[in-house]
């Protein structure tokens, strides 16, 4: 059984994007392909739109996303139009498609209009002179307040997970790869827990702790050692992993 649940915006392209998943493995211009999803883009009527394909899920998942648990595309979707409910950005969700069987979920996709973006925010990471970095840092610190002052705990705050375009006002940030997100009330340890995953070097943590300090109206100082000592942890984290495979010692970033 095939499921197609569209956007209300998008329902009169229901059929064509029907037509694309059938075709999904011999159309489409290769955006990202990995171990475990594939994204292509698709032009319909003028719009140019990506579609995710999720890996199949073992028996065990199979199951558990169909009768227990939303599926990662379901929950793409339905993540992604709780993110526009709250003003942030986010390619606009399409559509997501369930193929299931009895037994529980086959394939599933997720379908969002694609994003001409400028750059990564991991570029900041890699490029420490990178044009306007300290004033970008400041707005990003502006943009995942406004996360958590709605209570979005986004699991994924990683480099890769938000696209940044450039506009006359400043720039504007979207977040991507959106199945993993809680929604509960954030607590400034959870706040500042939430930027571990994006790899900050110590300048990047103090421009970035200043700004988000003013914001929530706590002390620079204690909100700056709370950010790195979360983000000092899981850089540790990963770096012990890395060094048992490659015996090199890591250093964290200045």
């Amino acid at each position: 059984m095939k499921i197609i649940h569209c956007h209300p915006k998008y329902q009169h392209l229901k059929s064509e994007i029907e037509n694309l998943i059938k075709d999904f493995d011999n159309k489409g211009e290769a955006v990202t392909i990995g171990q475990r999803n594939v994204i292509k883009s698709f032009q319909i009527d003028g719009l140019k739109l990506n579609i995710k394909s999720f890996k199949k899920p073992n028996a065990f998942n199979s199951f558990i996303y169909k009768w227990i648990r939303p599926s990662k595309a379901k929950r793409s979707f339905e993540y992604a139009s709780r993110l526009i409910d709250c003003e942030i950005s986010t390619p606009f969700p399409i559509a997501y498609i369930e193929e299931t069987s009895v037994f529980g979920l086959k394939n599933s996709y997720y379908v969002s209009e694609h994003i001409d973006y400028d750059f990564e925010f991991r570029a900041l990471i890699h490029n420490p002179k990178y044009p306007k970095r300290e004033e970008i840092l400041k707005q990003f610190a502006r943009f995942t307040f406004k996360l958590h002052e709605n209570n979005i705990n986004f699991l994924d705050h990683s480099p890769g997970n938000t696209l940044v375009v450039k506009t006359e006002q400043g720039y504007k940030f979207y977040l991507i790869d959106l199945n993993r997100m809680r929604f509960e009330n954030m607590t400034f340890d959870k706040r500042m827990h939430n930027f571990r995953r994006l790899w900050l070097s110590k300048t990047m943590i103090k421009v970035i702790a200043e700004k988000y300090s003013e914001l929530y109206k706590k002390p620079y100082q204690e909100t700056h050692d709370l950010m790195l000592k979360h983000s000092m942890a899981f850089q540790h984290k990963i770096n012990r992993k890395k060094l048992r495979r490659s015996g090199r010692k890591m250093q964290f970033k200045s």
